[in-house]
């Protein structure tokens, strides 16, 4: 059986059992497209086809992308990994660690021990988390009135640190605060600058902030999965008129789109068309440990209907480069020791093998995170394709 018929099997036959309304996915190497396929329904019951070209929220798969427009100012000299951040953002130096409650139940807040870097919100080591997955987190901002981060209100970011930067790895906004500095240093929205600097150049015209019209007639809708295992059609949608850009998570676009990134990636930096978009040095470090012996965890969930428990290849010690996490061991699809990955909250994946030359992305619109039946979908369509590579 070729690729393609294997990989369609895979991706069709969880369409006709009913475990995803629609999927999308693509294959790509160093020089261009493999497999690029849409299944199912943009939204459930609508008769609408999930083409290659339906437009999605890809929420956290938008860190990579921040942390590639950090970093090309780092080539720059005009931000610097290991300064403290508060050099370009003051209010940064303001921020304290939350160190629990008091027998009133009242929050503790103290000085960190280290300033924040650069490097530290790349990597989620600085101290940041995310109510999700932090229980005292989501209680604390229950209590102060803190909007989620989703609510892209400058006040979503005033969450004390949960531990000393550098201390340990969590998960948390720590990127979108890397947004804002690029933010300050360029003069320019997010949005602008990722359009100037890095979606004109690989030619990703269906990814933004905002969406456009032309996108919008071409959208899937984010679905919620019941107790019973029924998707209902929900919708959920980052504001369009943000009070910031959400540079950990706003971003819509393409599997199409998101190829290109992943394959600047593979070509050390360059476009399509031979664009030095990063400097390979540049990519290099984004694509090694840059935490030491501190090692990703599993997150908790502390909000089951928008996520359910997350580890990715339990047991394996996972690191984190310059905003994607890398698998230290080879994993069970045949993804490479050393490869690239994330993902989105909506049960969007990716991930990028530099040793062998290839990358995925797949995406479906689905809450909660790690959906019991999209991310065993996921490393199915992966594991079919590194099977009729070998």
């Amino acid at each position: 059986m070729s690729m393609q018929a294997a990989v369609d099997n895979i991706l069709k036959s969880a369409i006709d059992r009913g475990d995803v309304p629609g999927v999308v996915a693509l294959a790509t190497d160093k020089d261009g497209v493999f497999y690029e396929r849409g299944f199912g329904e943009r939204v459930l019951g609508s008769g609408v086809a999930m083409t290659p070209d339906t437009v999605v929220w890809i929420a956290s798969m938008t860190k990579a992308v921040t942390g590639a427009a950090a970093m090309q100012l780092v080539e720059q000299g005009r931000l610097h990994l290991d300064r403290a951040a508060s050099h370009i953002l003051p209010e940064l130096a303001q921020v304290q660690v939350f160190d629990g409650f008091d027998s009133d139940g009242k929050a503790r807040l103290r000085r960190p021990a280290s300033e924040i870097t650069l490097r530290h919100l790349l990597t989620h080591t600085s101290g940041f988390s995310y109510d999700i997955w932090n229980a005292d987190l989501a209680k604390y901002q229950e209590e102060q009135g803190i909007p989620g981060v989703i609510s892209c209100e400058n006040a979503a970011l005033s969450t004390p640190l949960t531990f000393d930067p550098g201390e340990r790895w969590d998960y948390g906004i720590g990127i979108d605060w890397a947004g804002k500095m690029v933010e300050a240093v360029s003069g320019q929205t997010l949005g602008d600058y990722l359009k100037d600097h890095l979606f004109a150049p690989l030619g990703m015209s269906d990814t933004a902030f905002k969406i456009t019209d032309e996108m919008r007639e071409r959208m899937a809708k984010i679905h919620a999965r019941g107790d019973d295992d029924s998707l209902v059609a929900t919708d959920i949608e980052i504001p369009q008129e943000p009070e910031f850009e959400m540079g950990g998570g706003g971003l819509y676009s393409t599997i199409g789109d998101y190829g290109k990134f992943v394959r600047m990636i593979l070509n050390d930096g360059k476009s399509d068309d031979g664009k030095a978009v990063l400097q390979p040095d540049t990519v290099a470090a984004m694509s090694t440990n840059q935490m030491g012996d501190t090692r990703v965890t599993a997150l908790k969930t502390a909000m089951p209907p928008y996520s359910n428990d997350a580890e990715f290849f339990p047991g394996m010690p996972k690191t984190w480069g310059l905003s994607f996490m890398i698998n230290t061991e080879q994993a069970s699809t045949g993804r490479s020791a050393g490869s690239l990955a994330w993902a989105g909250l909506a049960n969007s994946y990716y991930w990028i093998d530099p040793r062998r030359g290839i990358g995925g992305v797949y995406a479906t619109q689905i809450i909660p995170f790690v959906d019991k039946m999209s991310l065993p979908l996921f490393l199915d369509f992966e594991k079919a394709i590194y099977d009729h590579l070998n």
